[in-house]
């Protein structure tokens, strides 16, 4: 049924000139068809949720107790997807209450403010982005740029990676490597390569090309995600974790964390396109592509798309309008940016949510009275990335109130004999290794953002010396295919294997984590003023 039909009726509507036939008999129940492992996994939630209420107790509140038992159900069920994520991530919205942890208002709150407004309408105006195929004529352009005459591989290379990357800074990065990963891979389409079967493939220098650039694109994906707040939601869960732990602090602004996503994110694209340059472009790459892959193949891609249409630019223009008002809302403490003329009250989802605003308003061009936007786009939404959002607000709103942090957080007092330049090198192996081999760097990041902010105190650093590298490190998931998203984008076109991503991302890891560790105490001390603790 097509449920975006508005004509579609809701319930079936019997037809009485066709006969109607009786519906099958249900099967005849029986206990044994009840013993599957997707039940075990429904129970497996409430049944660790039991057994750490009976048998956990704390120095501390009960409130603590339940709260970590409450973290166990959802989590349990978010590893297993014994229940649908979206619907286990508003699952707090009944266990809190029941539970005595918070009220009803108090944790659905959780669920709505500045931060989640802000990724809200960023994904209309994805959306609208991708409606109007913005973003294919942006790769288009950028690669064509790169390709030279004869072709050179590494900079082509360059050119398609970089394009992802740049995308990558002002959407979500899954949304990204779903719309560019097509682009790429029809590139390759005049390539004579036969993607894998999972057997042994010859390393030609054309295969590895492809390999080269599903893998950049993969990577380069969440890594320029990593330069602004709205690339990834690991970037949002931390800027609200810290404000909604430290309101009196001054907020994680979009201008504030480009400062130092921007140059981090930029290191760690260079590595990867070193990286792959190293491992899989030979010498007689140019050579061997020369034949099939040139600027007139671009170009002619480039002509199906005919001349910029009014709509495309009006998206565009609405677009720049979005990035120059996010990074001049606040600037410098000498420069406040035009966010004081409101005595701070709007916040980067005010811009985000009027500009969304403006596309419903804003015609196309196309046809009289049509809008730049309609409601039936808007149907594409990704809640179950919202709502996910919104749990993790809620965790780690619970896990403070409940006095759950302040317990965890004396599990890691080591932080305190360890040197500060060591601390994000720690702190950023411990979140990349989690959220490599047990669950997702939203996930991850939700969960141990709040820890590591309790913590921070305990060793008497500044809480964001702890929660940067650790939102950071929970990005690095670029070994397996079930690590993120993009890594499922990549693997799913055939052109990588496992081993691939294995020897690939293990590099990449392992060179992440030293930038994040070597920028973390220079230039994140300056931008993030974490020197002296929190003031």
């Amino acid at each position: 049924m097509a449920y975006d039909d508005t004509k579609t009726p809701l319930l079936p509507v019997n037809d009485r000139n066709q006969p109607s036939s009786p519906p099958p008999p249900p099967p005849p129940f029986s206990p044994k068809s009840m013993a599957t492992l997707k039940n075990f996994y429904i129970l497996l939630g409430p049944l660790l949720c039991a057994v750490i209420c009976l048998c956990v107790t704390f120095d501390g509140p009960t409130t603590s107790r339940n709260m970590l038992a409450v973290t166990a159900w959802v989590f349990a069920w978010w590893l297993t997807e014994a229940v649908p994520m979206p619907m286990t991530s508003i699952a707090p919205l009944f266990l809190f209450p029941l539970f005595g942890i918070a009220s009803a208002d108090g944790v659905a709150r959780s669920y709505m403010d500045d931060v989640v407004t802000l990724l809200l309408g960023s994904f209309m105006l994805v959306l609208a982005v991708e409606r109007y195929n913005v973003h294919r004529r942006l790769a288009l352009n950028i690669t064509l740029r790169f390709c030279g005459e004869p072709v050179n591989p590494p900079f082509l290379l360059l050119g398609i990676c970089a394009t992802t990357a740049f995308v990558s800074m002002w959407m979500h990065n899954v949304a990204c490597a779903v719309m560019m990963m097509p682009v790429a891979t029809g590139i390759l389409q005049r390539l004579p390569v036969n993607p894998t079967d999972g057997s042994a493939r010859a390393a030609t220098p054309i295969n590895n090309f492809c390999r080269a650039v599903v893998l950049g694109v993969t990577y380069a994906a969440p890594i320029g995600g990593m330069s602004t707040l709205t690339g990834t939601g690991v970037n949002l869960i931390l800027a609200a974790i810290w404000k909604s732990t430290f309101p009196e602090a001054k907020p994680i602004s979009f201008n504030t964390w480009f400062l130092f996503g921007f140059p981090l994110a930029l290191l760690i694209f260079l590595a990867l396109w070193v990286i792959l340059c190293l491992l899989y472009l030979s010498k007689g790459s140019s050579r061997a592509l020369a034949a099939y892959l040139d600027k007139a193949h671009l170009k002619r891609e480039l002509d199906i798309l005919g001349p910029m249409a009014f709509a495309e630019k009006m998206v565009l223009a609405v677009f720049g309008t979005t990035i120059a008002l996010w990074m001049t809302r606040s600037i410098t403490e000498d420069i406040p940016g035009w966010g004081a003329l409101f005595r701070g009250r709007a916040g980067d989802g005010t811009v985000s949510v009027m500009v969304a605003t403006l596309l419903f308003i804003l015609p196309n061009g196309k046809q009289k009275g049509e809008k730049l936007m309609d409601w039936n786009e808007c149907k594409k939404l990704p809640w179950n990335i919202i709502l996910l959002l919104g749990a993790g607000f809620a965790i780690a709103d619970g896990m403070q109130s409940s006095g759950l942090a302040d317990i965890l957080s004396k599990a890691l007092d080591f932080l305190e004999q360890v040197p500060y330049i060591a601390i994000a090198l720690v702190v950023c192996l411990i979140s990349a290794i989690i959220t490599e081999f047990i669950t997702s760097n939203d996930a991850a990041a939700t969960l141990l953002v709040p820890l590591l902010s309790q913590m921070a105190r305990t060793a008497n650093v500044h809480p964001l010396a702890l929660m940067v590298p650790g939102a950071i490190g929970s990005q690095l998931a670029f070994m397996l295919p079930t690590g993120t998203p993009p890594n499922i984008v990549g693997f799913t076109t055939g052109h990588i294997d496992i081993m691939d991503m294995m020897k690939t991302g293990l590099l990449l890891k392992i060179v992440g984590t030293a930038i994040v560790s070597l920028l973390m105490p220079t230039l994140g001390a300056y931008v993030f003023v974490t020197k002296g603790g929190l003031q």
